[in-house]
């Protein structure tokens, strides 16, 4: 039988996360992919233009298309010009525009042949096939040059651009319908514990439904990986090294539970003997009891068994380490000051993130103890209560880190 024995050396929380940076390596998997399912992934190669945008000279707006010296003196004097056609959206006309002439345009139409401006329609008046222009227009006006917008053979998107909405659209405006972006971390996520059993099963005297490995799941996905949720592995030191051993062809392990010392807790020894492992515990609460090594250039994550410490720690080790390996940028944390609620003493010799509840500019703490995972679904962020600091009074101001 395993012995209990005490945490060792705890590292620190930042050099916690610099080890974990150090071995986390971004992917450099290539997919081809649809530009419809591209809004979020990391390109792999850059872009340059096949093509001019827009293609042609175009209407920028709707109403006539003229020659701007016509107009001269539309506001001192009424000229009328002559309606020869129309041109509708995504048509082209061979009419040519000539002196004293006008074709009406939508926008975005080809300009006609002779035409260097358009008046807008609000500064005209129709008058059967006669077109009274209330106010001059200077040549080019309204109008969207050819290449305008992208001249064709320009470097459009470079390598590592974070794909959003807009990039995708600059996709389409050049014709583009797939583009090679980088793969997705894929992730092996897997419950540990012979206390725990899937939702929905039934419960036995001593057990818990299994919290971690969906919530760990939810937020991995959150931040850009493929997650494989494993089935429930129990207590067992070959059945738990076989697991482990057989997902490290994922870019990620992360486990649940049996991180800390006692009997039962077997992955540290696990680690060790098919990798190597980097820390076990970290000064920090609540999250002491949190392991990582690298097994066959595999990172591998021993996470806190109790909800709060798990899902904790995913916001401050597991999305950083992702979002590298995924070549995405860094997750943005908002933050706000508010006023605390209560008196707080640190706990002594680690860095304490305690969740909070905003209401009307208080920070009302929320943390119970880190089995209790309504400390993090009631609360909309955490403060940092450093080491070195001792008590914040009551009414003192504090900086939350907002969740998603």
């Amino acid at each position: 039988m395993k012995e209990m024995e005490p945490f060792k050396l705890l590292v620190s929380h930042e050099k916690a996360k610099e080890t974990i940076l150090k071995t986390c390596i971004p992917i450099d998997r290539i997919e081809n992919i649809s530009i419809a399912g591209a809004s979020g992934r990391v390109l792999a190669s850059d872009v340059k233009a096949n093509r001019s945008v827009p293609p042609f000279e175009r209407s920028a707006m709707d109403g006539y298309a003229v020659i701007a010296e016509d107009t001269f003196g539309a506001d001192e004097s009424e000229i009328k010009l002559e309606l020869d056609g129309v041109i509708h959206a995504g048509e082209v006309s061979d009419q040519e525009v000539s002196r004293g002439h006008c074709i009406q345009i939508a926008t975005g139409s080809p300009m006609p042949s002779g035409a260097n401006s358009v008046v807008m329609v609000e500064y005209t008046e129709r008058h059967e096939d006669r077109i009274l222009v209330t106010r001059p227009v200077y040549p080019g006006a309204n109008v969207s040059k050819k290449g305008e917008d992208i001249v064709e053979g320009d470097l459009v998107l470079t390598t590592g651009a974070w794909l959003t909405p807009a990039k995708i659209g600059t996709l389409a405006a050049l014709g583009w319908t797939h583009v090679d972006v980088f793969g997705r971390p894929r992730i092996a996520v897997i419950p540990t514990g012979e206390e725990i059993v899937a939702p929905g099963e039934n419960l036995n005297p001593g057990q818990i439904y299994d919290v971690n490995s969906f919530t760990l799941e939810a937020i991995l996905q959150a931040h850009g990986a493929q997650v494989d949720r494993f089935g429930i592995v129990g207590d067992d030191y070959s059945a738990l090294k076989d697991t482990i051993e057989k997902a490290l062809h994922y870019d990620m392990v992360v486990l649940s539970g049996g991180s800390s010392v006692g009997e039962k807790d077997l992955l540290a020894g696990i680690l060790g003997d098919v990798g190597e492992v980097l820390f076990h515990g970290v000064q920090i609460k609540p999250g002491k009891p949190t392991l990582y090594g690298v097994a066959q250039s595999t990172p591998v994550f021993g996470m806190p068994g109790y909800p709060t410490s798990c899902l904790s720690n995913a916001y401050i080790f597991l999305v950083p380490a992702v979002r590298q390996m995924g070549r995405q940028p860094p997750a943005h944390q908002k933050t706000v000051l508010a006023k605390i609620s209560k008196r707080l003493v640190s706990a002594s010799g680690r860095m304490q993130f305690l969740t909070v509840r905003i209401r009307n500019g208080i920070a009302h703490p929320v943390y119970k103890h880190s089995g209790a995972i309504t400390s993090m679904a009631t609360a909309d962020g955490y403060i940092i209560l450093p080491i070195n600091l001792d008590v914040i009074e009551e009414g003192d101001s504090v900086e939350v880190t907002l969740f998603e």
